[in-house]
């Protein structure tokens, strides 16, 4: 049996953490996630998904990501009913977050404005284990740059990069 879900999608809000009554850290939070297809006003909707990790990425999501932060998780969805104050039984179905990637800068949040230069890169790198050499850094960001040059044709163009449909490969 299969039971796997890979999302992409934005924080609706900051993640909650709290700590069970094991002492085991459980953060939660609101993924919003784009349908690939729009309805009949043209509007593109969006599915809001529970999602719930634990532990140290649950630490790491409450200190690292916020409201509008872009994420991608992979984990496996479960189902959970309990019992409210009323005496109704009410049903959760929620993504258990086996993965979280942090899928933007540190700081950038959703202000993102297709700004990609080697000082974004250079603090992503750093602040998600890069380059934590403590010699010369200028030396290590140049080095850096020139191999990122060399594998990315696109690493020094100043804006959007022109290219036909008939150019991709898929």
């Amino acid at each position: 049996m299969l039971n796997r879900v890979v999302l992409v999608g934005r924080l609706t809000r900051d993640p909650e953490l709290r700590v069970s009554q094991s002492n085991v850290a459980v953060a939660t939070f609101n993924l919003a996630v784009n349908r690939p297809f729009a309805g009949q006003n043209g509007e593109r909707g969006a599915d809001f998904i529970n999602c719930v990790v634990f532990r140290k990425q649950a630490e790491n999501v409450n200190q690292y990501v916020k409201k509008g932060s872009l994420v991608g998780i992979d984990g496996r969805i479960q189902t959970r009913n309990y019992e409210n104050k009323d005496g109704q039984r009410v049903y959760v179905t929620e993504v258990v977050c086996e993965s979280v990637q942090f899928l933007e800068p540190k700081g950038s949040g959703n202000q993102s404005q297709g700004n990609n230069d080697y000082n974004s890169a250079d603090s992503y790198q750093n602040a998600y284990g890069g380059n934590q050499s403590t010699g010369n850094q200028s030396t290590g960001r140049s080095q850096q740059r020139q191999d990122n040059a060399e594998e990315n044709p696109f690493a020094n163009s100043k804006g959007p990069v022109d290219i036909s449909d008939d150019d991709l490969p898929f």
